[in-house]
């Protein structure tokens, strides 16, 4: 893959002049440098090393860069901290990089909000202003090696490359098999966030521990009262959650290394003790109800306690898998023997409830727009719960959907009948009868159905699970990430098969900066030829931009030309 615009790079200035200025491949290739060898100075155990590598990172122009693009091209970058500002123009992005300078540095209280959780009740969240949450970025560039080094091996909360899925496909290792673990300790932590030890987090975690303590003790600004914090690490900021990652650290190896102390390593093995975490929230394995009773219970608790935290006594049970357990929004359970993992039971219907929310609050929009507004919710519930024994539950909850659509569109025309409104709103599709889905005049002007997603037509696909000692900071992982990005990106967008197409062409690359496109960063179709010049839609018009490069091509007026595609990736 090659850099393919009309401007010589090498030609700009080692140090930039303004934001579309900016050579972003040297940018990560600075940062990521550096991350690699304080990864590499971690695992072999030389702290005082790290600590000189982090220093130095966080008082490059490079990453200070990083952070500032990472806080100004996420999903909070239209939410205002106490302050009011935001950075939406290069000129404000340009000028806040020199403002981040650690000498003189006092964070502003956060910004409590709250929003609503599944079972009613409210989450609250701290909002930085725009300095702190590029602070944090910057400082996270720092730790984020030193913490993916030192992470249990099945941990995968807030993790490059981990997720959800590759939770549940670890606990279908440790639970499958007919001579594995048939008890399950269902742990919960009660207000993790809220109540981390300051203390322990100052003690403990490998960054600057002077910026460390001014973020802990900036405070809270709620309905214009401020608040010390005197505990917990707010949920809302960049940092948080690696935070929450490092304090909760250990949780897997210490207790394993217990039990091999205190029972034998015969013992411990027979004991089938594994531990699976998605940030705060894990279970843990066990042979038999004593010993996650008699022996795991209590090292948990008092491992937790050293930290500040504790066990929430109504939440946490012993569970065999027999009558099954929820986690992460699966329901697991064996059935003569059989280990079936489904949809739960209460994320099915919080999924259904936030449908019916979407229908009956947009009881005047046309068809289309809603099933615009709902696709997206449809698709993305589905591809979750694509990798377990969904189907049953797509169906049912697919048969609700269908009757909330009904009583919608009934609604609209009471003067008319059943036939009348199935006619307007319903159509057949193929094999599909009663299909709900509107006509539309596409662009080369033939008419087509916008059809409503079809929960019941999603592939079921089992998880292909990361390994568990992959470090995105060790070279030696290198081609085992990036095989791995690709290939889930690819499952990510498999509904749209253009992007697809564009993805495998320029080798998982941006067109412009030659960096890779994931997930987080997102990506932009651009047209070669604008379309208000005449440019088409085709493919050979169009390519995969990162957000800020494609803010940069139109600024400074740059010619991107279509890479020669990339094969057998």
């Amino acid at each position: 893959m090659r850099v393919h615009i009309h401007t010589d790079v090498s030609a700009l200035s080692d140090i930039p002049q303004h934001w579309h200025a900016v050579h972003w491949r040297q940018v990560e290739r600075n940062v990521r440098g550096m991350q690699m060898r304080i990864a590499k100075a971690t695992r072999e155990g030389k702290w005082r090393k790290v600590k000189a590598l982090q220093r130095m990172l966080t008082r490059t122009l490079s990453a200070k860069l990083l952070a500032v693009k990472r806080v100004t091209e996420n999903r909070g970058k239209r939410t205002a901290g106490v302050d009011g500002e935001l950075w939406e123009s290069p000129e404000t992005k340009w000028l806040a990089v020199s403002r981040m300078k650690q000498r003189g540095y006092r964070p502003l209280p956060l910004r409590r909000i709250y929003i609503p959780k599944a079972n009613g009740k409210k989450r609250p969240l701290g909002i930085p202003t725009m300095l702190d949450r590029a602070m944090q970025a910057l400082y996270l560039l720092a730790l984020e090696p030193v913490s993916e080094s030192t992470s249990d091996p099945n941990s995968y909360g807030f993790r490059r490359n981990r997720s959800t899925a590759d939770a549940m496909a670890q606990l279908f290792v440790s639970l499958s098999q007919t001579t594995s673990a048939e008890w399950v300790l269902e742990a919960d932590i009660a207000g993790c966030f809220d109540n981390i030890d300051h203390e322990w987090l100052n003690a403990n975690v490998p960054m600057d521990k002077n910026i460390l303590r001014k973020w802990l003790r900036s405070g809270l600004m709620y309905q214009g009262q401020f608040q010390e914090t005197t505990a917990g690490t707010p949920q809302g900021g960049i940092i948080s959650p690696t935070l929450a990652n490092v304090v909760l650290n250990g949780l897997e190896s210490e207790l394993i290394d217990y039990l091999r102390r205190k029972l034998g390593t015969r013992q411990a093995i027979k004991s089938k003790v594994n531990v699976v975490r998605y940030a705060d929230d894990f279970v843990i394995t066990g042979a038999s109800r004593e010993v996650l009773e008699n022996e795991v219970r209590p090292w948990v608790a008092a491992f937790l306690a050293v930290r500040g935290l504790q066990l929430s006594p109504e939440k946490t049970r012993i569970t065999h898998i027999a009558q099954g357990f929820d986690f992460l929004g699966w329901s697991f359970r064996k059935y003569q023997g059989t280990l079936l993992i489904k949809p739960s039971k209460k994320n099915a219907q919080a999924f259904y409830r936030k449908v019916k929310e979407v229908i009956s609050t947009h009881k005047t929009v046309t068809q289309k727009e809603l099933i615009d507004l709902l696709n997206p919710i449809l698709r993305g519930w589905a591809q979750y719960h694509s990798p377990v024994v969904a189907k049953q539950t797509y169906n049912r909850v697919g048969r609700m959907i269908f009757r909330a659509l009904w009583r919608w569109a009934v609604r609209r025309h009471p003067n008319k009948n059943a036939a009348w409104v199935k006619e307007k709103y319903f159509c057949s599709s193929g094999s599909r009868n009663w299909v709900f889905a509107a006509p539309v005049v596409a662009q080369d002007g033939s008419n087509v159905l916008w059809e409503l997603y079809d929960l019941p037509k999603t592939v079921i696909k089992r998880h292909k699970k990361i390994k568990g000692a992959y470090n995105p900071f060790d070279p030696d992982w290198e081609m085992y990430g990036e095989t791995l990005q690709q290939e889930r990106m690819l499952e990510n967008m498999s509904h749209r098969k253009q992007w697809i197409r564009m993805y495998i062409d320029q080798g998982g690359l941006c067109a412009v900066c030659n960096c890779k496109m994931t997930k987080a960063t997102g990506s932009h179709d651009h047209h070669i030829e604008y379309r208000v010049h005449g440019g088409t839609e085709a493919l050979s018009n169009r390519v995969l931009l990162h957000p800020n490069c494609h803010a940069q091509v139109h600024s400074m007026g740059l010619k991107v030309i279509k890479p020669v595609p990339v094969w057998g990736i």
